[in-house]
């Protein structure tokens, strides 16, 4: 370009964007300068600096990042074995550490499955599978704002002949943690850790009812679907069962401490068909306890002698345990059967209120609200009609409107005949 035409453009320039071009001309000349300074001190440094004064000064470098930054923190591993050294041996097969499993069972409801590449899957008849890490693989936990971290180890096993026991030295879990917090490892999260997989072997453990056949008890499988959710009765009233029954499980040092037997006493009463059964099943499934059933209408025993059963089996029974009984008369029981410490709790199961019936048709239609409901509700406050009672007219029919068009005739029919009796 003829210089002339040049130095005409530049001036035609903008004086602000002319400045712009100029300051920048300005920084990158003195960046290649710093750059170029730089170079140059470090390696006259290298050529002017004997080597054994640079590796002093790396040396005080270092000692001042150490005095600065805080030390790594020292870590702690407990080492929990599937089988101890000295191992029984069953059938070819290592005894099982209690402490092992229960690990096991609690680190499977800990797990990401999100999280880890490759997970083990087992799991038997039914929808239960359980998680577990494989071999060699990691996961951390958090507990009070401390973090575990476990580590599934494969081992080596190998066994004796002839004495039944050999060397163990399987499979084996791993936690490590800052030292600091030993005692809360030993003394607060491991103690933790088995009562969440005691709780969650309660949960999923199979139910027995026991029936009394003359001098033996013959159980059978529990399979009441009967829950607190599902239970047809006034709503307060069922939240304080649930609240006491609750307050019963925590309170195992409590009984000890007090120096009594950890057992609670519980009586329902009222007309039949008032979800009496129902109540025992729904405390039972949600207790997760075995129920002992026995039918004292047909047998010939004395108060005293029910009262000598009733405490011995308080006293012999084991811990936590409860006993309910059942009975359509309160008023035919006599007063030390009644008495707290045997029967703590007196339960009066009615007949169907407005709450109880909205659940029943919650169970069956998975329903809130309908254009019946007003009308059945005015008719709940004058008929007494047991749950029972409302559940089959429910029955009748698996079309909504049909049932409860059902249930509205069948309480009218109910209320017109109270009135003629009156």
């Amino acid at each position: 370009m003829d210089p002339s035409a040049a130095a005409a453009a530049a001036a035609a320039l903008p004086s602000s964007y002319a400045k712009v071009v100029e300051a920048y001309k300005v920084a990158v000349g003195t960046a290649a300068s710093m750059t170029a300074y730089a170079v140059l001190a470090r390696g006259m440094a290298r050529e002017l600096l004997p080597h054994d004064l640079r590796a002093a000064a790396r040396w005080v470098a270092s000692l001042v990042r150490a005095r600065l930054e805080p030390p790594p923190k020292e870590r702690r591993t407990l080492v929990i074995k599937r089988g101890g050294a000295m191992t029984r041996y069953h059938f070819g097969e290592p005894a099982s550490n209690e402490l092992y499993e229960e690990l096991r069972e609690y680190l499977a409801t800990r797990i990401d499955p999100h999280a880890m590449r490759r997970l083990c899957l087992s799991g038997g008849g039914g929808d239960r599978k359980v998680m577990s890490m494989e071999n060699g693989a990691s996961m951390t936990d958090v507990f009070e704002g401390v973090e575990f971290t476990w580590t599934s180890v494969e081992g080596e096993s190998k066994t004796g002949t002839g004495t039944g026991y050999g060397y163990n030295n399987t499979e084996s879990l791993e936690v490590s943690f800052d030292a600091e917090h030993m005692d809360m490892a030993l003394g607060r999260y491991i103690p933790f850790i088995t009562a969440a997989a005691e709780e969650t072997r309660r949960q999923h453990c199979t139910l027995q009812i026991f029936m009394n056949e003359s001098t033996a008890w013959r159980g059978i499988t529990h399979q009441h679907p009967a829950t607190f959710d599902t239970l047809a009765m006034d709503l307060a009233l069922k939240q304080s069962i649930i609240d006491d029954l609750d307050r019963f499980r925590k309170r195992k040092e409590h009984y000890q401490r007090i120096g009594k037997a950890w057992k609670r006493g519980y009586l329902l009463y009222g007309p039949p068909g008032t979800g009496k059964s129902s109540l025992v099943a729904a405390i039972a499934n949600h207790l997760r306890f075995n129920l002992f059933d026995l039918d004292l209408s047909e047998k010939r025993i004395t108060l005293s002698g029910l009262l000598n059963f009733i405490d011995g089996l308080w006293s012999t029974s084991g811990e936590e345990r409860i006993i309910i009984f059942t009975t359509n008369y309160k008023d035919r029981l006599d007063p030390a059967l009644l008495r707290p410490g045997r029967m703590d709790m007196h339960i009066y199961m009615g007949y169907c209120c407005w709450e109880a019936f909205k659940t029943l048709a919650r169970n069956y239609f998975v329903i809130d609200d309908h254009q019946l409901f007003p009308e059945i509700q005015e008719l709940l406050s004058d008929v007494e009609v047991t749950p029972a009672e409302v559940s089959e007219m429910l029955l009748r029919s698996e079309d909504v409107d049909v049932a409860l068009q059902v249930l509205a005739e069948f309480l009218g029919e109910k209320q017109q005949k109270q009135e003629a009796e009156n």
